[in-house]
């Protein structure tokens, strides 16, 4: 086994291969650009996957741990038009468990050790060394080298370069993520209407999603068709809340009152995020001592609900492939590198079309049916 293992990026893809292989008694090293672990919430709740991210916690030895704070009903779904009429109910049936992002990441830090990871190293370059193995420099002009190098940097990953000249496309959707705190005490009407879990709301091409969190906290994406820079060139500034909310409600005009009010009540300002992927069926010819998981390797848009648990499944059978051959990490990442690529692309050809579907003219009828076909093979399988 390699002595130099480094991780880039301390999200959940990267925390998990290193608290598989921690348990295992192989130590990484992990560079994260933030500051500190809690420098920014870290988003809304997720739904864990028995054949995937659920797994990756068994690995861990976190299950149970994760059993612990699971949000209660958060896999109920709703699907409403936007007269706010529902069009689809789903009480969930408990296969996919709801934890917030935060949590689980703080599970996840408490697995290691603590000097394993390093906060406020932001990589700005990667090289390959011709003796073999990398040299990686820091933003701060500090470099390491390192034998075996692991990507799990998401979507602008500075180690995907090594392997892809693929770069994220943006998708022509961007969500304004917002929050409205102490739903069900501060704004009543609208919990109830989003219920317990999750909610779309979709008509027009647009849409308003939410998720209620652990904390009585609504998290809120106002799902529009626009160019990346729909607001700079509006002549509104990132930063000018109330300008923000004037516009999206004008988009919204003639939808529910209830439904606005998600936009109107809101308690934070509206962070803009253009949905990215990278090309569906993304891969790359094998390269020496390096890799990438989650987001840096198969970027997808969020519409299929795989995107954590793809990165914690890359993280276990990484880790597998990487214990299975402890004297050939090559055959190793090439083994791991071959999977994932096949189960990615499923992925994000389901993603690709997903998204599709929500914002097509007949929608939400386009989501209602897609519901109705997975519904259908879960009870075939």
């Amino acid at each position: 086994m390699l002595k130099q293992i480094t991780i880039i990026g301390a999200g959940l893809g990267g925390l998990t291969l290193a608290s598989i292989l921690h348990k295992h008694g192989i130590e990484v090293a992990i560079y994260d650009l933030e500051a500190s672990p809690d420098v920014r919430h870290q988003g809304s709740i997720l739904d864990m996957h028995e054949e995937s991210g659920q797994l990756a916690l068994r690995r861990a030895g976190l299950f149970e741990a994760f059993r612990q704070k699971v949000v209660p009903s958060g896999d109920d779904m709703l699907i409403l038009d936007k007269d706010a009429t529902v069009r689809w109910k789903d009480q969930g049936n408990g296969t996919r468990p709801e934890i917030d992002r935060g949590s689980l990441r703080d599970m996840l830090l408490q697995s290691l050790p603590a000097e394993s990871i390093h906060w406020g190293s932001k990589v700005a370059g990667v090289v390959k060394l011709e003796a073999g193995g990398y040299e990686v420099r820091l933003a701060s002009g500090a470099t390491f080298t390192t034998e075996l190098l692991i990507g799990a940097d998401g979507a602008w990953s500075k180690v995907r370069p090594l392997l892809s000249d693929a770069q994220p496309t943006y998708l022509g959707v961007s969500f304004f993520e917002t929050y409205l705190f102490d739903a069900d005490i501060r704004h009543p009407v609208v919990a109830d209407l989003v219920g317990r879990g999750s909610m779309f709301a979709l008509s027009d091409e647009k849409g308003l999603l939410t998720h209620r969190d652990g904390e009585a906290r609504l998290t809120v994406y106002i799902a529009l068709k626009v160019p990346v820079d729909w607001m700079a060139s509006n002549g509104i500034g990132a930063n000018d809340t109330e300008a923000i909310r004037q516009r999206l409600l004008s988009q919204f005009s003639d939808w529910d009152d209830r439904l606005r009010a998600l936009i109107s009540e809101s308690d934070a300002e509206f962070i803009h995020r253009g949905i990215y992927a990278l090309p569906v069926g993304h891969r790359w010819e094998r390269v020496p001592g390096v890799t990438l998981l989650g987001d840096s390797a198969h970027l997808m848009s969020p519409f299929a609900g795989e995107g954590a648990n793809l990165a914690l499944l890359d993280a276990v059978e990484l880790a597998d492939a990487l214990l299975a051959y402890p004297d050939d990490v090559e055959a190793a990442l090439a083994e791991y590198e071959t999977a994932m690529f096949t189960r990615s692309e499923i992925s994000a050809t389901e993603s690709a079309t997903n998204l599709v579907d929500c914002f097509r003219p007949d929608a939400p009828q386009s989501m209602v049916d897609q519901m109705i076909r997975y519904t259908s093979q879960e009870q075939t399988e």
